[in-house]
């Protein structure tokens, strides 16, 4: 017999391929939410370095404007200095601001801090990754007057 009533159901037929939904769903949902945790805790781990290198600048500059008096007083302008102690406060006073942790160094005319976020995970925690960090450095030198090279350092 052919056309359509040749092949009718018959109990049995499909049993070889019974249930293969069902080993298939469970790894696609392993998948689909460990993309969906990159794209959102990604996001956020991408947000945190931001705001790190945002705080970390902001600090920079503030304990770079934090001369040391003497220095101010000469007549040589590659003679200004940093006050370390105070550099060191003004820039930690940033950091505490921003609630972001960091350590600050400090030379003669520059300050470097380096600044750490970290934020909690919202969907790769699901998977073990409870918390990413988000790092950044940044270096405020002090410049005399409105100079923007190092050339400008040398008094022309």
């Amino acid at each position: 017999m052919t056309g359509w009533g040749a092949h009718r159901f018959h109990p049995g037929d499909g049993d070889a391929e019974r249930g293969s939904v069902a080993v298939v769903m469970p790894i696609l949902a392993v998948g689909m939410l460990a993309m969906a945790g990159l794209v959102v805790d990604g996001g956020a781990a991408l947000a945190a370095r931001g705001r790190a290198a945002d705080v970390a600048q902001q600090a920079a500059r503030a304990g770079a404007d934090a001369l040391a008096p003497a220095s101010l007083r000469t007549s040589d302008p590659n003679g200004l200095a940093v006050n370390p102690a105070a550099a060191v406060l003004a820039a930690d006073q940033v950091l505490s601001a921003g609630s972001v942790g960091g350590q600050v160094s400090v030379t003669q005319d520059t300050v470097t801090v380096t600044a750490q976020l970290t934020r909690a995970t919202s969907i790769l925690s699901a998977i073990g990754i409870d918390h990413l960090t988000g790092h950044a450095t940044a270096t405020a030198t002090v410049l005399y007057g409105g100079a923007t090279d190092s050339n400008a350092r040398q008094g022309g």
